[in-house]
């Protein structure tokens, strides 16, 4: 039995949204206890004058560091997950984007290895995002045409079961033939449903809801525009309270002032950080691919040439936390479930997110809370 300790730090309490002196007692790699007392028995991490964060959650990235998760392979994904955790992120939905069945359950198979056999020191492979296949080819964004198809309610059931155990989480656009079907079979496997890459009006979206998805993917891109006799996909994401809204805080997917009106309008519980990255993040300009369609990197910028179509993002969880702070006016500790509690409950991860007894001990140690910089991680009480 391993017994950590992280003494003397301001330790982020998501409950009350905002900091405490406390330490924090860790045995195995998770949370055992949070206190006032010192510590004895353990290895000590003393972190006076910083701040303690949860690690950030990132439920819609499709690579990093010049790997896909649709096509990577399993030796090259510690690698990645140490990326991730670096930048900040101690765990993340594997997102994979259109593909054939046959290439997902491959992807799949190489994921669920590290997600068994994970290690300290780098971030967890929470669980597997499929967004794809069951696209609107008129909302297809990046995604190859040829790549896609109509829902089945048999493939959500293939799928599902080689994507377990949850969180699983599928992103498909509601208003396609069998879309009822698959989602009820998704559902009653423990998946939970997104709605993407969609032309869906807002009474589909709505209906949609009721039928059991739970959530926008990357909230106001490829979906039916805002207008006012028209309100679509989008309005119904900004004005259904019971669901959650994905969306990308990097100033280029979304404008800072939308960024703004989804804040304004969702339920705090409800609105939901994302990167969409994509596996140029953190490396050099040069050309890559996503979701099966080539894409050149320029200034950080992801786009399908010559269409001009952005495809993905290089953002990071970090850099999208600290957008909002100043996107929003608002103080790190208002800002911070948005990166933490709300991506993990979205996907039903009731484990990770927060600095709380039986919760995983990943965590961010920060220099300062006005303009936050990452000073260390730590994956299961494991620095990074």
């Amino acid at each position: 039995m391993k017994r950590t300790a992280f003494i003397n730090g301001m330790v982020f309490d998501s409950r009350k949204e905002a900091f405490e002196k406390k330490n924090v007692i860790c045995e195995d790699g998770f949370i055992v206890d949070i206190t006032s007392e010192m510590p004895y028995d353990c290895q000590i991490f003393d972190i006076e004058g910083k701040y303690l964060i949860p690690g950030l959650v990132d439920v819609h990235s499709h690579g990093i560091g010049g790997h896909d998760f649709n096509c990577v392979k399993e030796q090259d994904i510690p690698a990645m997950c140490k990326r991730y955790a670096q930048m900040g992120t101690t765990s993340v939905m594997a997102t994979l984007a259109s593909d054939n069945i046959t290439n997902y359950i491959n992807s799949i198979f190489a994921l669920n290895q590290q997600r068994l056999n994970h290690t300290g020191g780098m971030a967890n492979i929470l669980g597997i995002h499929l967004e794809g296949r069951y696209l609107n080819p008129e909302m297809k964004g990046a995604h190859a045409l040829e790549l896609l198809a109509l829902p089945k309610a048999n493939e959500a059931e293939e799928l599902a079961l080689a994507m377990m155990p949850p969180p699983m989480h599928f992103s498909l656009a509601p208003e396609l033939d069998g879309s009822k079907e698959f989602i009820s079979k998704a559902l009653e496997l423990g998946a939970t449903i997104g709605m993407a890459h969609t032309n869906a009006t807002y009474e589909q979206a709505k209906d949609a809801l009721e039928n059991g998805a739970r959530s926008f993917t990357h909230t106001f891109n490829a979906m039916t525009k805002v207008h006012h006799r028209m309100p679509g996909a989008a309005i119904c994401a900004l004005t259904s309270d019971e669901a959650y809204a994905e969306i990308i805080a990097d100033g280029e997917h979304v404008h800072p002032s939308m960024v703004v009106l989804a804040y304004k309008s969702k339920p705090k519980d409800k609105l939901v950080l994302i990167t969409d990255s994509m596996s140029a993040t953190g490396e050099p300009d040069g050309d890559y691919f996503i979701a099966g369609s080539p894409v050149t990197v320029r200034n950080g910028r992801a786009i399908i040439l010559p269409s001009g179509t952005i495809a993905g993002s290089t953002l990071t969880m970090f850099k999208a936390l600290k957008n909002m702070m100043r996107f929003c006016s608002i103080p790190l500790n208002e800002a911070l479930k948005y990166a933490t509690v709300n991506p993990a409950s979205m996907v039903k991860a009731d484990f990770v997110g927060r600095i709380e007894k039986c919760f995983r001990a990943d965590f961010i140690v920060i220099n300062n809370i006005v303009d936050p910089e990452i000073d260390a991680v730590y994956v299961g009480a494991e620095r990074v």
